[in-house]
């Protein structure tokens, strides 16, 4: 409760902060709180992903997620996934319709999409689109033997346009994720080459900033700088560099127990107003669940409980950068 003392310099400040007196020294925050309208920050808007729930049903899966405080599920449409790419026709519609019923969205799919001619890869697009996903994740590109990193570079261009065309053409948006090690697009600088020629408003980056601070250790703020406007996704997870044998390895870790530096992270997202759907990855160990496994050894309830902490934790992280 307020004190007299209190009240006053409150009154006082506010019929100075009328008067214009003290406007320009006030912080954005102080302002706020003295008219009484401190700034609301919206909670993300967060999908569990589904390859950590593979060892239930569709419903099941919905449910658990919607139980949880989801607001989405981004559903594993490849091989070994939730849906199978060959039974899209008849299963991805199954497994959107439990995803409804639980009340929560289907915004985005996992895939692996590559290649704009495969008739695999165009009817699961086709399918996907005409239930209303808006995005998916393709599959990662791989250098091949034999030819230079230039040379490979601008095939990956040819490869990346031509899918942002189908995308367009069916009005879906598609999105590569820069996953660390040697795989095409580890590095955001290669990522930001090999999109030049697409189009950028039905192609664009599922931005993982776990992997992006392996890659760029120190400098992935400039990376971030880079390509934010290739932001359609984001996926968030947590991780460490250890030494193991004698080798130094990455190990991935429950949210804000590693070495991303999500105050950082958020308060730049913030700067670049990018608001896009998140996908919540969960790659430490959990009985097999963070593997996609379709059994596992760790109850799942236990598997639930580290779910919602970290869910909790990055709507933490959220509120506090």
């Amino acid at each position: 409760m307020d004190t007299e003392n209190n009240k006053s310099r409150r009154n006082f400040i506010k019929s100075s902060v009328i008067a214009g007196t003290l406007l320009p020294f006030m912080s954005n925050d102080l302002f706020a709180d003295v008219l009484g309208s401190k700034k609301v920050i919206e909670p993300l808007n967060v999908s569990v992903f589904s390859k950590h729930l593979q060892f239930l049903n569709y419903q099941d899966m919905a449910d658990a997620a919607a139980g949880l405080g989801f607001n989405g599920v981004d559903l594993t449409v490849r091989p070994k996934g939730h849906v199978l790419p060959e039974r899209v026709e008849t299963d991805l519609p199954k497994a959107m319709e439990a995803i409804q019923k639980a009340g929560l969205a289907t915004t985005m799919i996992t895939t692996a999409v590559q290649d704009a001619n495969d008739p695999t890869d165009r009817k699961l697009l086709e399918t996907a689109s005409g239930l209303g996903v808006k995005y998916y994740r393709m599959n990662w590109l791989k250098y091949p033997e034999g030819k230079s990193i230039p040379e490979a570079m601008m095939q990956f261009k040819k490869t990346l346009t031509a899918i942002s065309h189908l995308n367009r053409k069916l009005n879906i948006t598609g999105c590569y994720q820069n996953h660390s090690g040697n795989l095409a697009g580890a590095s955001i600088w290669e990522l930001w080459e090999i999109l030049k020629n697409a189009d950028q408003r039905n192609m664009g980056v599922q931005y993982d900033i776990r992997h992006a601070v392996v890659e760029g250790g120190m400098s992935w703020k400039n990376g971030l700088n880079l390509i934010h406007p290739h932001i359609k996704i984001l996926a968030i997870k947590d991780c460490i560099w250890l030494k193991k044998n004698g080798s130094w390895v990455v190990e991935n870790v429950p949210l804000g127990e590693g070495m991303v530096d999500f105050k950082s992270y958020f308060k730049i997202l913030k700067e670049f107003n990018i608001q896009v759907p998140v996908s919540l990855h969960y790659e430490y160990s959990l009985g097999g669940a963070e593997h996609g496994a379709s059994t596992i050894t760790t109850d799942k309830q236990i598997i639930f409980a580290h779910m919602k902490r970290d869910l909790n934790k990055l709507q933490q992280l959220w509120q506090e950068a």
